[in-house]
């Protein structure tokens, strides 16, 4: 075999790898240019459309800032109006003081509900950032008063 002939044989070869990559980088030009690739990118935009369309609403913002005022001001509600209660209990009849008693139980429970829905709201990563900074981070659920304002 010929130094020629090798060489023309190289160079087909270098042509030939040449034109195989050529091809192939063709090839993901046009499936992203024509879309055939969308589907790659389309957890990351739907993502980010579904976050534009909530936390990026005027709408969303107000009123989940609205909702952890109102959230603290439920739980300040039903420590008051226990604290009432338990001021007519003092003087009330024993069937008064049962049906009290039940009322009682009722607003804590009613109470602990709201604290844990503040707290979940408020540990959530896109509603997080529209908490007022005077209102608490979190609330206690054993503490006896609650403050909505630092």
């Amino acid at each position: 075999m010929a130094m020629g002939q090798v060489r023309e044989g190289a160079r087909l070869g270098a042509w030939a790898v040449v034109g195989v990559v050529g091809l192939a980088v063709l090839y993901v030009i046009g499936a992203f240019a024509f879309g055939g690739a969308g589907w790659i990118t389309a957890p990351f935009r739907g993502e980010a459309e579904r976050r534009e369309n909530t936390v990026g609403s005027g709408e969303f913002r107000q009123t989940t800032y609205e909702q952890f005022f109102d959230l603290c001001e439920a739980v300040q509600n039903a420590e008051g109006t226990v604290q009432a209660l338990q001021e007519e209990r003092k003087a009330a009849s024993e069937t008064r003081k049962t049906q009290i008693d039940q009322s009682i139980t009722a607003l804590r429970a009613t109470r602990i509900e709201s604290v844990n829905e503040y707290n979940s709201k408020a540990r959530q990563e896109h509603r997080a950032p529209f908490r007022d900074k005077d209102l608490p981070y979190r609330l206690d659920a054993d503490a006896e008063r609650t403050t909505c304002t630092n």
